[in-house]
């Protein structure tokens, strides 16, 4: 996941769409067994999570391990700056799986 996602201060409607696989087989992660599959959002090089973005893909999607994650609100009323995303899978059998690798975001400044 070595691409930089880029997004603008203030901005309430932007998605991310990830497809989760499994680095040994390259097989889809069959999200549709997942009891909850959550983006966390904080600055880079922070601790504190500023807040988590929930899948919204549809079944069929989340079959072939596709994860949409939509801002909303106030979200993006932050400044601007550099930011990473964490994947988390929670199964229903109560298994959790973290993808290794973040996720970069950048958030730059609205011109209004």
């Amino acid at each position: 996941m070595a691409e930089t996602y880029k997004l603008v201060q203030g901005d309430t409607a932007p998605q991310i769409k990830v497809t989760l696989t499994r680095s040994d087989t390259g097989s889809a992660i069959d999200l549709t067994e997942a009891s909850t599959c959550q983006l966390h959002f904080r600055k880079k090089n922070t601790d504190s999570v500023l807040f988590s973005l929930s899948n919204q893909s549809g079944d069929s999607d989340q079959a072939l391990g596709i994860a949409i994650f939509a801002f909303s609100g106030s979200q993006l009323d932050i400044a601007a700056g550099n930011y990473e995303g964490e994947v988390e899978v929670v199964f229903t059998s109560g298994v959790r799986e973290t993808v290794y690798e973040t996720l970069d975001f950048v958030l730059r400044s609205d011109f209004a």
